[in-house]
């Protein structure tokens, strides 16, 4: 699977993993899908699955050539790094979208599921009865999913490391948004948001030299939840990819029908129409301990046809399955 990368590959490696990463930032939406459908999830799911004990033997008796080509190195090293800039440039963009303009930005992205299934499922061909089911057992959890309730949030660090492990599987499985699943466990805005901007904060003051934030308590408590969900990151990516390595080399079939399954199953998560229900007690709304509000559940409703907010939306919903449809093109050509 290691090959070396031209400067041109290097860039596009960085771009997926920039598009991944904003990806896994955004509830209901996977970055293991867009791996999926940017063509690169399965030379993703290899290369997690070498990071083993062989790797470190490798590293650790100082053979880094042999570490870099066991592990495919250079592929890891350019999507991590398009995935972890994405959390400070792309995300904050994704971010002001969605408080500006959230029906839209659903719609957008309910194209691109669409178009994402049609791109799974075309070349498929195996619709034998096994794998109808199969389909159906992923769709059913799809939905379940998302029509869960959200929990409290909770800063325990052994809670933290759990979230990383479960969290993460976005990025490994197609369809499972990571940070959905962070809202169900009540973390999402406790991990991808302010964890994450006191850590942009730190960087920059430490950078401007200035070290009195870390010996900030608060900055501390918050490096430290960020730190462990890391970790928990970095220990689910390898187990889940060395799982999801073992079932699709035994049972390929199956586990592509319940990811396409999954991913249909996953639009009821991504539905635009839909209002935000926060948790309230006599008219009065609950906080959490940073005075955000807690999210109970969301409400979906049909939309009106004769509102041009509609319309514009479903407009929106047409350029996501027409950007999946000129990836499929753009590849498709490319291969010729």
């Amino acid at each position: 699977m290691y090959k070396e990368r031209t400067f041109g590959q290097k860039v596009s490696l960085f771009l997926k993993g920039l598009a991944m990463g904003g990806a896994n930032k955004v509830p209901g939406v996977s970055g293991g899908m867009v791996a999926f459908v940017m063509g690169f999830y399965e030379e993703l799911i290899y290369t997690f699955r070498r990071i083993n004990l062989n790797a470190f033997k490798l590293l650790f008796n100082g053979r880094f050539r042999s570490f870099a080509r066991y592990t495919n190195f250079q592929f890891l090293v350019w999507v991590m790094l398009g995935s972890m800039f994405s959390y400070f440039s792309v995300s904050l963009v994704l971010d002001y979208f969605l408080k500006n303009y959230q029906l839209y930005v659903w719609a957008w992205f309910f194209g691109m599921i669409i178009g994402s299934i049609y791109y799974i499922s075309k070349d498929f061909g195996d619709w034998r009865l096994k794998n109808i089911v199969w389909l159906l057992v992923g769709a059913s959890i799809g939905i379940a999913i998302s029509f869960m309730s959200p929990a409290k949030e909770n800063d325990n660090l052994f809670f933290v490391f759990i979230c990383g492990i479960i969290g993460v599987s976005g990025m490994t499985l197609p369809g499972l948004s990571g940070s959905f699943i962070l809202i169900l466990l009540g973390n999402y805005v406790l991990l991808l948001v302010d964890s994450v901007n006191v850590l942009g904060g730190v960087i920059t003051s430490v950078f401007s030299g200035d070290f009195s934030v870390l010996s900030d308590p608060v900055k501390i408590r918050y490096l430290k939840i960020i730190a462990t969900f890391t970790l928990g990151s970095a220990f689910g990516l390898v187990s889940i990819s060395h799982f999801l390595g073992f079932v699709f080399k035994k049972w390929k079939q199956q586990v592509t029908a319940v990811i396409i399954g999954f991913i249909t199953g996953s639009l009821g998560i991504v539905w635009p129409w839909k209002e935000t229900i926060y948790k309230s007690n006599e008219g009065i709304f609950l906080l959490d301990s940073k005075g955000n509000k807690i999210i109970e559940n969301y409400k979906r409703y049909l939309p009106d046809l004769q509102e041009s907010e509609t319309l514009i939306s479903i407009g929106f919903i047409v350029l996501g399955i027409a950007l999946i449809l000129a990836i499929d093109y753009y590849g498709h050509k490319r291969k010729r």
